[in-house]
Formats: C-alpha cells, structure tokens, sequence
C-alpha cells in the first residue's frame, strides 16, 4: 500500500469534519501527487502535538519560517510508509523526544491553511503524540525555540488551530 492509499483510507475512517474531509479526498483525487510538497496546488502534512497529560502540558514549537507557536509536523517523505508514521517521525524529530506514542483512535482533527507561494495549501492531518513522565526535549535546526505550555497557556501564545487541535485532544483523552 502506498502512502496516497493509506492517506485516502485514514480520511474515510475520520469522523466529523465532513465538508472539510471530503475537501481532503476531493484534492487527492484531483492530484495524484498531493501527498508530497512538490504540488502547489496543495498537499497533505501530517503533524502531531506532544502532550503530557500528568502534567497538564503541550510541548510547541516557534516555527523558524513562520515565527509562530506550532505542533510539530510537517511534510510527508518518501520513507514514510502511513499518515501516522509520518505524525509520529516529525514529533520525534522536531521535538528530539523518543518513545512518543500516537494517542489511539487514529487523527484527532484535520486543518486546512493557506501557505505562501509556490504552494497554496497545507492539508495537514493532524494527531497527538504522548511524551513519557520526564521526557526531555532537544530544539532541532527547523525550531527558534521549543517550550512546554501548561493548558491554559496555549490560547496566549498559539493561534486557534492549535487552540482546536488541543481541545480536541484533551477530549480524546
């Protein structure tokens, strides 16, 4: 199975976000090659928000291009063979966490967002990751920073979708 059929059978499996789901199968539908950064039409990424639910925290990172608070994520590879081995690498990398294991139930939203050109949209798939008691970050050459937020912090410094993707799964927890 490919990476595009694994993307197409994760989106039919998600509930709620209908509209925006079908948007999703629609645009793969439309380009075959929609799961990677080469189309500018759009494609999909996939992210991950690290959580540490016993402490009530997110882990976040200032994006160096955007200069915004963000999940990790970003870009599918080649190497990855399904949307949540592709969440699951970029939250590692990014975040210099191992052993994050992806909350159960597949991804907890989907957000569609406008991008600077070449390209004109992210559709990024979005899950959330568990870091163990006492997992240690290491900022990676894509971040200016990477700081833990108690819950309540995250709508100060973070824009609403990952003020949606946290409730989302906060809800799931």
């Amino acid at each position: 199975m490919t990476l595009y059929d694994d993307a197409v059978l994760v989106l039919k499996d998600i509930e709620g976000q209908e509209e925006l789901r079908q948007a999703y199968l629609d645009h793969l539908q439309a380009h075959p090659d929609g799961m990677w950064k080469a189309c500018t039409a759009g494609h999909v990424t996939a992210s991950a928000l690290v959580i540490d639910p016993e402490r009530g925290r997110v882990l976040l990172t200032l994006h160096k291009k955007l200069r915004m608070w963000l999940q990790m994520g970003g870009h599918c590879e080649p190497g990855d063979t399904t949307l949540e081995a592709a969440a699951l690498r970029e939250a590692t990398e990014e975040s210099g966490i191992s052993g994050l294991t992806l909350l159960p139930g597949g991804p907890v939203r989907l957000d569609r967002h406008p991008i600077p050109a070449p390209c004109h949209w992210h559709f990024d798939v979005q899950y959330a990751a568990m870091a163990e008691p006492g997992a240690v970050q290491a900022i990676s050459d894509e971040s200016l920073d990477l700081r833990w937020f108690a819950y309540d912090e995250v709508a100060q410094v973070a824009d609403n979708s990952v003020v949606r993707l946290l409730d989302a799964t906060r809800a799931r927890l």
